[in-house]
């Protein structure tokens, strides 16, 4: 289960875990029943077709209650499996690392949706409005969009998601009192 959502040309993206693997982008899973073909493939952010309304929903974007359900359940594995238990952290890359250690890089590319990036093309989550994200007087408020586009980062569909996508803000929480008592800092 690991090895996949944690390759990048499956089910991780630099912002957390997709919602269906990049890997149907160029091969859809195709269901033939009854004489009808039904077929979905990996859709990053806006659907191709009409009929879901522009919105790929479940079909590649990056959702943050599904994101924070897992960095949760890793870090309660952790619990359970110790420092000791390792894991190829990306897929492929040939670097180990704890589940905690896993549970701590997918909360990391979570949040930094939410940060200014070292480019200058402002937070990743706003990039599709460049005065929110660059403007001085715009590039501090923040949006809590209802999904982020699976590969860009950049949010996608409602911007006013502040119920589930606010679950960001424990995440930073909780990175900040494990460098509290680390006495370290987490800042990107």
């Amino acid at each position: 289960l690991l090895k996949r959502m944690l390759d990048p040309k499956e089910f991780l993206s630099d912002y957390g875990v997709r919602a269906l693997s990049r890997y149907h982008l160029d091969n859809p899973y195709v269901l033939e029943c009854d004489g009808h073909k039904y077929e979905i493939g990996y859709e990053a952010a806006e659907s191709k077709v009409r009929i879901m309304g522009g919105n790929s929903n479940w079909r590649g974007p990056i959702w943050m209650p599904m994101n924070y359900l897992i960095v949760e359940s890793l870090q309660k594995f952790h619990q359970y499996y110790g420092e000791n238990y390792l894991v190829e952290c990306p897929t492929g890359s040939g670097k180990k690392s704890s589940i905690l250690g896993v549970s701590d890089m997918l909360s990391d590319r979570l949040t930094n949706l939410f940060m200014p990036s070292k480019d200058g093309k402002g937070r990743p989550a706003l990039r599709l409005h460049e005065k929110m994200a660059t403007d001085q007087h715009f590039k501090d408020n923040i949006l809590f969009f209802e999904h982020f586009h699976g590969d860009s980062g950049r949010g996608v569909g409602a911007s006013h998601q502040t119920g589930w996508t606010g679950l960001v803000a424990k995440i930073i929480q909780a990175r900040g009192v494990e460098a509290a008592e680390a006495g370290t800092s987490n800042e990107a």
